[in-house]
C-alpha cells in the first residue's frame, strides 16, 4: 500500500531546516518542534515528503520546489557576482522571525545556496568572544560583519558551512563555527594538529 504524499506547506517548511540541525542541537531542535505543534512523528513525515518531491520524476527541482512551497518571494534582492548576474530570494519564516530562508540564485536559474540570513530591519547581534558565539544566536553573516575577515572550510554537507575566525584581544583565539543552513550550530576553539 502507497501513502498518497501532500505537498509540504510553508508552516512546514521549518522542520525540514530543523531536521539537518538536530545532529549538533537537538535539545533546541525539540524546542522549536513543539514550539512549532508538531511532534516526532510528524517531523519525520514532513521530512520525508520533502525527499519524495525533490527525487519525484516530476520534481520542479530544487528552487522550483522552494518556490511552490514558500510561495512567491517576500523579497528579491539583484546581486552581481563577477560578470555574472544573480539574485537572491528571500522568505520570512515564523519560526525565525528576525531572520529571512534565501535562495541565492546564480545564472540560468541554478540554485546556489539556500540559508538564514538576517533580515534587513533586524539588528546584529554583538559578536566578540566565543562566549558571544551562542547557538542559534546568529548567522554566517552576522560573524562575517563583526569579526573580518573568515577562512571559510567545505562543510560535510550541503547544507552545512564550516569558517575559522579569529575572536577576542590580542592574542586574538582562532575558533571554528559551524553552520546549517547558515544559523550557528557550534563554536569552539580550533587547534591545528
Amino acid at each position: 500500500m502507497t501513502i498518497p504524499s501532500v505537498p509540504v506547506t510553508k508552516s512546514e517548511f521549518p522542520l525540514i531546516l530543523l531536521r539537518r540541525m538536530a545532529d549538533y542541537q537537538p535539545l533546541l531542535v525539540e524546542r522549536a518542534r513543539l514550539k512549532l505543534g508538531y511532534d516526532v512523528t510528524e517531523m519525520r513525515a514532513v521530512n520525508a515528503t520533502w525527499q519524495r518531491m525533490l527525487r519525484s520524476r516530476n520534481s520542479r527541482g530544487p528552487l522550483g520546489q522552494l518556490r511552490s512551497v514558500l510561495g512567491k518571494p517576500e523579497e528579491v534582492v539583484e546581486r552581481k557576482i563577477g560578470d555574472a548576474a544573480c539574485r537572491c530570494e528571500r522568505w520570512q519564516l515564523g519560526l525565525w522571525p528576525e531572520l529571512r530562508f534565501e535562495a541565492f540564485i546564480g545564472p540560468g536559474e541554478m540554485l546556489l545556496k539556500e540559508h538564514l540570513v538576517r533580515a534587513p530591519d533586524s539588528p546584529r547581534p554583538e559578536l566578540r568572544t566565543l562566549e558571544d558565539l551562542e547557538p542559534w544566536s546568529c548567522v554566517l553573516g552576522d560573524v562575517a560583519v563583526a569579526l573580518g575577515p573568515m577562512h571559510q572550510l567545505e562543510g560535510s554537507a550541503p547544507t552545512r558551512d564550516m569558517a575559522l575566525i579569529q575572536v577576542g584581544p590580542k592574542p586574538k583565539r582562532t575558533i571554528a563555527t559551524e553552520f546549517v543552513y547558515g544559523l550557528l550550530q557550534a563554536a569552539r576553539p580550533y587547534d591545528r594538529l
